[in-house]
């Protein structure tokens, strides 16, 4: 597969759109499972911990702050298990998140947040049958802009990683969530793709790059510069004039 094409594939570590599994992440009640890449030498990683994991031993930013947070992830993940990705695994969890960009990178889709009252990315939190982080990126991707026809960006290999990630405390307003631990992925929508508003958010729209909201999110506008630049480490898609 050519360097950054837009992918759904299924394979380690890759997305397939189709390969979602009734029950896929689910919580137990007793000992939380340890995920760890090392666990499965002969076998490919199933559940969606296990498999964010052997993403993130695969990863290795260009960003120095990110290679920084890859490394809080991993322990994150290997002392919860799979209760690190539930809603209801604590008050700190892993969310997934996605750069809805159009092709030229000149644009991003933003929508905004009913409870936070700012403009932000798509994404949310893992549903049971999600199968992997990258799945519920993709997945809120299409639920909160309305563009069905979305894929995710793969790096040279084909495999789907992550292009940023971001710990960031939560106020009241979120309830019980304290702290998402969020991976964001980047989606590429066609040039005349028309977003449509969700439950969710109030409105959706596109921003040019370099002028994003004054409204927008805490840390909105570094988060993407960090995405942009990391596609760019990767030889993925450019941005164009």
């Amino acid at each position: 597969m050519v360097a950054g094409r837009p992918a759904d594939v299924a394979a380690p570590g890759r997305l397939s759109a189709a390969d979602r599994r009734p029950g896929a992440g689910a919580v137990g009640r007793a000992r939380p499972q340890r995920a760890t890449a090392d666990a499965y030498p002969d076998a490919v990683p199933t559940s969606p911990a296990a498999l964010l994991l052997a993403d993130l031993h695969h990863w290795v930013p260009a960003d120095a702050r990110q290679r920084e947070l890859v490394a809080r992830y991993r322990e994150l993940v290997r002392e919860h298990g799979p209760a690190a990705l539930a809603r209801d695994g604590g008050p700190e969890h892993v969310t997934g998140s996605c750069w809805v960009l159009s092709p030229d990178l000149r644009r991003v889709l933003l929508c905004f947040h009913r409870k936070g009252r700012f403009w932000v990315q798509t994404g949310g939190h893992t549903e049971p049958d999600d199968a992997s982080v990258a799945a519920t990126a993709l997945r809120e991707a299409r639920e909160e802009s309305g563009i069905a026809d979305l894929r995710l960006v793969g790096g040279p290999d084909g495999r789907v990683l992550p292009t940023d990630l971001d710990r960031h405390e939560l106020s009241g307003a979120f309830g019980r969530c304290r702290a998402h631990w969020d991976v964001g992925y980047v989606a590429l929508a066609a040039a005349d793709a028309v977003p449509s508003v969700s439950d969710e958010s109030e409105h959706v729209a596109w921003f040019d790059v370099d002028e994003l909201p004054a409204d927008g999110a805490p840390g909105l506008a570094d988060r993407l510069a960090t995405s942009l630049a990391e596609l760019a480490a990767r030889g993925g898609p450019a941005r164009r004039p």
